[in-house]
């Protein structure tokens, strides 16, 4: 079984200043459960994965030359003088910043307040795995969804990430074709980030489980997109689960890079060995943590530990393909949906064995 990912844990409001005036103001608002950072250097390393960043206007100029990736959910945040001669607000430096809203407290201390106790409650640090095929027809879009479905049973809020153009749509693996909402060309804006909030409200979804699907009338994946997704998922969701090609465009190779573990999905047979090993050498140069997974029947009678021996390795598991399953598929059932079967025991083996399956974020 493959290392364990990091603990997902609950990411805190980043608080950008050195004005200790206005410091004072926002810890009584957002309370002791921040980040605060005195200069950009310091912020930079907490600035992708806050739910929320409040900049100070002491800072902003700094923060701007410095160049920090633009992100959604970044607030400036200035203190009203009592003059009437006071400046005008930093519009200018807000938008160089890709701030969202301009706040003077204390005015605005109530709707500040508000925000960041929306963001104290949804933020999270969540892990992203990522599944290809060794072959065509592996059984990667499978393995993906049902991952996803076990998840949000043990109680994970969970994003599916459709990253194959040439797939047909996971959308038609959990039957959710007909389902209203976002497929990636609705995020072709997004270069610049997107909120959690707005994406989650824009994507098909049941319960905890939401899902972003390709088009079938315009299948691409933007890869600035793909890295705004990638984000909001992190930040909003406890698991994103990445559906990829086995040929890499630019979008798969961040979401690779992105990806805490990827799992290659392998039948148990000699020719798909032998493909595996071409995506493999592929995968390995965008992450390091790849592990197999291995799908039977083995017409041949070849182990799985012999097919991740061949492609030197480790081997997270294996499942066998059920008849059930197949029928399931075709009438629209998500896979794992009921929990039993060989492919519902390895989705909760791997999610265990990556430390996924008891961790919910608080």
């Amino acid at each position: 079984m493959p290392a364990r990912a990091d603990d997902i844990t609950r990411s805190r409001p980043l608080l950008v200043t050195d004005d200790p005036r206005l410091l004072d103001e926002l810890l009584n608002l957002a309370g002791a459960d921040v980040e605060v950072a005195p200069d950009p250097v310091a912020a930079r390393s907490r600035y992708g994965s806050a739910p929320i960043v409040l900049v100070g206007v002491d800072l902003a100029e700094a923060c701007a030359r410095a160049r920090l990736p633009r992100r959604p959910g970044v607030i400036v945040v200035g203190l009203r003088q009592p003059s009437d001669d006071a400046p005008d607000p930093p519009w200018a430096l807000a938008e160089r910043l890709g701030a969202e809203h301009i706040v003077l407290l204390p005015r605005a201390a109530s709707w500040l307040a508000d925000r960041l106790a929306m963001a104290a409650g949804s933020g999270t640090n969540g892990c992203v795995l990522a599944i290809v095929g060794g072959r065509g027809g592996a059984g990667a879009s499978v393995l993906a969804a049902g991952l996803a479905v076990t998840a949000v049973r043990l109680g994970k809020r969970t994003i599916l990430v459709d990253g194959d153009p040439y797939g047909g749509g996971l959308d038609l693996v959990l039957g959710w074709e007909g389902t209203d909402g976002v497929r990636w060309p609705g995020l072709s804006h997004a270069a610049g980030g997107v909120s959690v909030a707005a994406l989650d409200d824009a994507l098909p979804h049941s319960g905890e489980l939401a899902v972003l699907s390709c088009d079938r009338d315009d299948p691409m994946v933007p890869v600035e997109a793909m890295e705004a997704a990638l984000d909001a998922g992190r930040r909003g969701w406890h698991l994103t689960v990445v559906d990829l090609p086995r040929r890499f465009d630019e979008a798969a190779e961040t979401a690779l890079s992105a990806a805490d573990h990827v799992l290659l999905v392998v039948p148990a047979e000699l020719r798909a060995c032998a493909a595996a090993s071409k995506v493999a050498a592929e995968a390995l140069r965008h992450t390091s943590s790849l592990s197999v997974v291995v799908r039977t029947p083995a017409p041949g009678r070849l182990a799985a530990r012999d097919i991740a021996r061949a492609l030197e390795l480790p081997l997270a598991g294996s499942y066998r393909l059920e008849p059930a399953l197949a029928r399931g598929l075709e009438r629209g059932d998500p896979p794992t949906a009921e929990g039993t079967g060989s492919l519902a025991q390895l989705c909760e083996r791997l999610l265990a064995g990556f430390g996924a399956g008891e961790r919910i974020a608080a």
